[in-house]
């Protein structure tokens, strides 16, 4: 039975059996040292010498070689115990030696945390990337955190939904991926940019309180720390306000740091609540930083900031804008408030919105949703769509909502920004198991890439091949 690096310290005296990957191999005279590595860390194993078969065989051995063997476990002697790992104070004795796999030698070198080396080359060989402890630390502390926010949700009665992958094309900020329909020539399904509308429409279904760890699609502009993908905690909840979401997600954040990374601390507790046009001026920034020290990679300043303005002028497009989506309640009492207060002076109107900032990055936002169909109809209309527009893009919204529809609200989480930061990273592709470059290629899969004319003629597709001017 195989036994994992981290419990060898309670067979000492015994043989056990150990699998894993060479991590280093030291020859000192005639012994034999490798280092053993497993997913719960590293073993020292010494070979001896009047062990003629198994001494040849293992100076064969070579780093990233998959091994199992078999060993006698004994305490290493005094002023030979490395302190530095938990199994430091014990070596294995080998006695049997099976090799598994042999390996090239790593094109790129994974003993360190890799920040000396170019991203391509990391993205492009990102299965060896990802041995090194660094990076593995990085995802088992994500997955931590995803089985941590599912216990908290769940015990508070949240139910974990999961939606769509692909569904309809709706402006809701960025360009959609889009999916074109073999069955259904000439037309495309969309992946989601985020699951607003099903989260709403489950509210209209009477879930009352939803969460999903879910990914979510844009196709955007290339940056530095952005993904064409990414993962978000989305919550949503009915009969609610903005004072419930806000605490929910404090108390969840407060626990969530208190349980897994109990060295951190957050600097201010209730986090603080500042106005959009108080952050504007003072910070000149919507995501302020907040903290006392900012060379401490410990403290935490978390700040919400709300009373956002709901809607901005569009100078490129001649027309006003949601800040946050169109779904958002605007401070308005009913239909007729907000035609009037939208004719008077649309940015003077406030919306019940609220994100989240964390020393310096915006790691959630949310909003109370309109809730009343005639008042979400007008809202489209004013933002510069047709009624026939609004109907053709969101009318099973609009019929839905003549069903009985609660009040709700909710907020999403972005967790590849709130992870990175909490693990000390400076950028979310290092949280991320297999991300994409800067500019959204997947150097490993050698994607985006083409695809044969006849799956393009089973999709009805022809491509144009013409250079751009």
């Amino acid at each position: 039975m195989r036994t994992l690096t981290r419990d060898i310290g309670s067979h000492v005296g015994e043989e056990i059996e150990l699998q894993g990957w060479i991590d280093t191999r030291r020859d000192h005279g005639k012994l034999i040292f490798v280092d053993l590595r497993d997913r719960t860390g590293i073993a020292q194993v010494v070979f001896l010498p009047n062990e003629k078969e198994l001494h040849i065989l293992a100076d064969k051995l070579r780093p990233e070689w998959v091994i199992f063997l078999k060993g006698k476990v004994q305490e290493r002697p005094k002023g030979m115990v490395n302190e530095n790992i938990p199994s430091g104070k014990y070596e294995i004795t080998a006695t049997e030696l099976t090799i598994v796999t042999e390996a090239k030698t790593p094109p790129i070198d994974i003993t360190g945390d890799g920040r000396e080396i170019g991203e391509e080359s990391r993205m492009k060989y990102r299965y060896l990337d990802l041995r090194r402890p660094r990076m593995q630390e990085n995802l088992r502390m994500r997955a931590k955190m995803n089985a941590f926010i599912r216990r908290f949700l769940t015990d508070k009665e949240f139910a974990e939904v999961e939606t769509p992958y692909i569904s309809k094309s709706t402006p809701e900020g960025a360009r959609d991926y889009l999916v074109p329909s073999r069955v259904y020539p000439g037309k495309f399904y969309a992946l989601p940019q985020s699951p607003q509308q099903y989260k709403q429409l489950l509210m209209v279904a009477g879930f009352e309180q939803y969460f999903q760890i879910v990914r979510c699609f844009r196709d955007e502009d290339t940056r530095g720390d952005r993904q064409p993908e990414f993962t978000q905690l989305d919550i949503e909840k009915s009969f609610t306000s903005q004072e419930d979401i806000l605490n929910l997600i404090e108390e969840l954040f407060t626990a969530l740091v208190k349980q897994l990374y109990p060295e951190k601390k957050i600097s201010e507790s209730p986090f603080p609540r500042i106005p959009y046009k108080e952050a504007m001026e003072k910070y000149g920034s919507d995501k302020p930083d907040l903290r006392k020290d900012k060379n401490d990679p410990n403290e935490l300043a978390f700040v919400f900031v709300v009373d956002f303005p709901a809607f901005e002028w569009k100078e490129t497009e001649h027309r006003w804008d949601a800040v946050h989506h169109p779904f958002t309640q605007p401070r308005v009492e009913n239909v007729l408030d907000f035609k009037k207060k939208f004719k008077e002076d649309p940015a003077a109107i406030f919306a019940d919105q609220y994100d989240l900032a964390l020393n310096g990055y915006e790691i959630a936002g949310g909003s109370i949703r309109i809730h009343n169909p005639a008042l979400l109809k007008e809202v489209f209309e004013v933002m510069g769509n047709k009624p026939e527009e609004v109907e053709e893009k969101f009318g099973h919204m609009l019929e839905a909502f003549s069903y009985g529809v609660p009040p709700h609200g909710g907020i999403a989480s972005g967790l590849d920004r709130f992870v990175a930061i909490l693990q000390n990273e400076p950028n979310i592709r290092e949280v991320i198991a297999f991300a994409k470059t800067g500019d959204g290629r997947d150097l490993m899969m050698q994607s985006p890439s083409g695809v044969s004319d006849e799956q393009l003629k089973e999709l009805h597709i022809k491509v144009d091949t013409k250079e751009k001017k």
